[in-house]
């Protein structure tokens, strides 16, 4: 399959927050329980603070050879955060995570990170221990007076 990437565009965000919806509510279903699914992905999202923030990040979106949605990801460069990543529930599996993930990190690089830092979901802790990150910690964030648990991981570079 091949993996474009490309720059995040504003046009991108309702097909964005969709894709979000769907990969929590899919992909992440056996590990977390219907009201912590809802609590982190309600359906609804706050389209001014997320165009915001990845206008603000390196945010890339991964497309097919035909342009449809495969994926998408933001770096807060400043920091060295992995913020988002998400990969179509109809994707996982097949290197979209990784394209996003590798194009990060090398951003970071040349931003002078020394460190990616993320919080990654009980799902994607595999996914980042594969890639080299390490557990910091794990953590219980609350979102709309739901916990959820998740780890603070780390990949040196």
């Amino acid at each position: 399959m091949e993996i474009r990437l490309r720059s995040y565009e504003d046009r991108d965000l309702p097909a964005l927050a969709q894709l979000f919806y769907d990969t929590v509510h899919t992909v992440n279903a056996g590990d977390y329980d219907p009201q912590q699914l809802n609590a982190w992905a309600p359906g609804q999202i706050d389209a001014a603070r997320w165009h915001e923030t990845l206008e603000a990040h390196f945010s890339l979106v991964a497309e097919d050879g035909a342009g449809g949605l495969l994926g998408f990801a933001d770096l807060d460069e400043a920091a060295g955060y992995l913020d988002r990543l998400y990969v179509h529930a109809a994707h996982q599996g097949k290197g979209v995570g990784a394209v996003l993930c590798t194009a990060l990190e090398t951003r970071a690089c040349y931003a002078g990170c020394r460190a990616v830092t993320t919080h990654a979901s009980v799902t994607a802790r595999p996914f980042f221990e594969a890639r080299g990150y390490r557990v910091l910690r794990a953590q219980q964030v609350e979102r709309g007076g739901v916990t959820l648990p998740n780890f603070v991981m780390e990949k040196c570079l």
